[in-house]
C-alpha cells in the first residue's frame, strides 16, 4: 500500500484545528460515536463537533455509517483506507500553505509531548501495555528509508482495525521519530 500524503492544503488545515483533531482521536480510540457522544466525552456541545464531524467528513477523515444513521442521528468513524498517511515535505507547498502544515506538525508535537509526559506513570502502572525503546545507530540517508518502511509495514502486519479487534485488544498509540545526532 503506497502512502497517503496530506499535501492538500485544505486537508492540512482541516487537521489544525485542535477540535477535529480530539474528536479523530475519540473516533480512532473509542470506535464510533454521534456528534452528542462526542460533544459529551469532550465537554463541547453538539452544534460545535456537529459541525466539525461535517468538516473531517469533506475532506476525507471520516464518514458516516448509514446503517446505524437514522433520522437527525448520525453515527460516525473514521475513514477506512490507508493508515500510512504522513505530512508532505515544507518545499512541496506554496509559501502560503506552509503555515498550515507548521501548525498540524505544532498540534501534533503538544500532542505528542502530552503522550510522552504520561509515560513513566503507565509504564510503572502496566509494563506490558507502555512498552519503551530507546535507540542509536548510524545509518545511511537510504538506511534510514529502509528502516522507516519496515516500520510502517510492521505496523500494518499486527495493528487491527477496530471492527477486527479481539476483545483483549486496546487502542495504543505509537511514535517514532528520527533525528540526526550530529547537531549535539
Amino acid at each position: 500500500m503506497e502512502p497517503a500524503v496530506t499535501a492538500d492544503p485544505e486537508h492540512l488545515k482541516a487537521l489544525s484545528h485542535p477540535l477535529r483533531r480530539r474528536i479523530l482521536r475519540h473516533l480512532r480510540g473509542h470506535g464510533t460515536a454521534t456528534s452528542t457522544t462526542i460533544a459529551e466525552a469532550l465537554g463541547e456541545n453538539t452544534g460545535t463537533t456537529s459541525y466539525h464531524l461535517r468538516q473531517l467528513e469533506k475532506y476525507g477523515f471520516i464518514e458516516e455509517i448509514p446503517e446505524r444513521s437514522a433520522g437527525r442521528e448520525r453515527w460516525w468513524r473514521p475513514t477506512r483506507g490507508p493508515r500510512d498517511v504522513r505530512m508532505p515535505a515544507p518545499e512541496a507547498l506554496a509559501p502560503e500553505d506552509r503555515p498550515a502544515l507548521a501548525e498540524v506538525l505544532r498540534l501534533g508535537h503538544a500532542e505528542d509531548m502530552a503522550l510522552f509526559s504520561r509515560l513513566p506513570e503507565a509504564y510503572e502502572r502496566d509494563p506490558d501495555w507502555a512498552r519503551l525503546s530507546r535507540g542509536f545507530t548510524h545509518m545511511t540517508r537510504e538506511g534510514l528509508a529502509e528502516f522507516f518502511e519496515g516500520y510502517i509495514r510492521l505496523l500494518r502486519e499486527h495493528g487491527l482495525a477496530p471492527e477486527e479487534a479481539p476483545p483483549d485488544a486496546r487502542p495504543v498509540y505509537i511514535r517514532l521519530f528520527t533525528l540526526t545526532a550530529d547537531e549535539d
